[in-house]
Parts: C-alpha cells; structure tokens; sequence
C-alpha cells in the first residue's frame, strides 16, 4: 500500500462502506453529501449519521444540511453540529437561487461550528470564503477539480492557485472534490492539497499502484479472453 502525504477521506453515505475504508485502505476521515445519501437509500438523517460517527472512530466526518434557505441551513447545521466534535457541517457556497451562502458561513464559523464549504468550482468563490473563517477555528474549503475536469478544462491550475490562497489562512483546509481515478490523488499530492475525497470504487485500485504496465496488460487480454469464454459464442 502507498504512502500518501495528502489526507485521504473516503467519500461515501454507506455506514459499511464507512468501515470497509477504515479497514482496508489509508483513510483518515470521511465526507457524505445528498446525493450519495439518496444513492445508498438513508432514509434517517440523524440515525444515519450516528450511526457512522460511531462506526468511523473519532475521525472527521462532513455531514451536508438539506435545507436552501438560509434560516433553515442555520439551524440544521447546529443540530448537525451537536452530533459530535468530529463533525464538520457542509455549507454548499450558494443555495439553488445562486444567493452566496458567505454570510452564513461567517456566522456558523464565529459561532464555533466546524464548517466544510462545499461545490466550489471557482478562484473567486476560494477568495470569497477563506476571510471569513473563524481565526483559530479548522475548517474545509472543497473544490470540485473533477467537474472542473468534467468540462473539459485542466483543474491544475485553479487547484494551484487554491492551494496559495488556503496556505495564508491556518484555519482552512483545502480539499480536492470529486476524485475521478487514482492518479488525481497524486496529482492533488503533488501541488499540495491538504485532503481529497475518494470513493471505495476508486479506492480499490490503490492496488493497482507501482504495477508493471507490461504485465498489466497481459492481465487485460487475459480478461477480455476470459469474458469471450463466458459469452460462449464465436465471431466465425
């Protein structure tokens, strides 16, 4: 297994899925959204998420509010909040109209609330953030560097840039959302991400990492081989 100076937490709304990471690769936290909430069929928030501070141990765990309006954020990310102090409260950095969620995030970081301010996909959202997060306090700024990729731009230099920026704030963490393969672990590694979120899925081909390519090919016509056996018919 490699050894990866950038923290890797798994990212996932699966309690199993939660521990299998724990056990299996070198994981030192955690991140659940909505949408993988709704994928893994959660159908109790809070139960949901107490029962995965208990299977994670202590490690940080970033729960998102469901609300859009800004009252309600408030009042979920407290009740979130309360659930542990490994708990960090995901602040997505505007609400569904495209209103900044900045003043909220300024009020729950004074308040003391550990805040991971997530969907980030911009320089500017970077530098809107970081100043208002709480001195002192420990926070999480998430970039989405991979639908950044998704839309056919180089993530590199806006997450180059996001790492100078997160460098002058001791209060920020910088993380490198939506993860696509293997390699965009080293690449956050080697710019100086302080974490970035992988999924089991992609987890499991940490296996795969120092293989020889060679043999690594050998090993795919031996697949696709095997899968033509399976299928049981013949082009001739």
């Amino acid at each position: 297994m490699s050894k990866f100076n950038i923290d890797i937490y798994a990212d996932g709304a699966s309690v199993d899925g939660m521990v299998e990471a724990k056990d299996k690769w070198p994981v030192s936290g955690f991140t659940t959204n909505p949408s993988l909430m709704k994928k893994a069929g959660v159908k109790d928030y809070v139960n949901f998420a107490q029962d995965a501070l208990k299977a994670v141990g202590g490690m940080p765990v970033s729960f998102e509010v469901f609300g859009d309006d800004f009252d309600t954020m408030e009042k979920e990310a407290v009740k979130i909040s309360s659930l542990g102090k490994n708990v960090f409260v995901k602040i997505p950095i505007t609400n569904t109209k495209g209103e900044s969620s900045v003043p909220l995030i300024k009020k729950l970081s004074a308040q003391g609330i550990q805040v991971n301010v997530t969907a980030i996909l911009t320089l500017d959202q970077v530098k809107e953030v970081l100043p208002v997060l709480k001195a002192g306090s420990h926070n999480i700024v998430s970039v989405f560097a991979g639908r950044v990729a998704d839309t056919g731009v180089d993530p590199m230099p806006l997450m180059k840039a996001a790492v100078e920026l997160t460098n002058q704030y001791d209060q920020a963490w910088l993380l490198w959302a939506s993860c696509r393969e293997v390699l965009n672990i080293f690449q956050a590694e080697s710019i100086g991400v302080d974490i970035i979120t992988v999924t089991n899925a992609v987890l499991n081909k940490l296996s795969m990492v120092g293989k020889d390519t060679k043999e690594l090919s050998l090993e795919t016509v031996q697949g696709f081989h095997s899968d033509v056996e399976a299928l049981g018919f013949s082009i001739l």
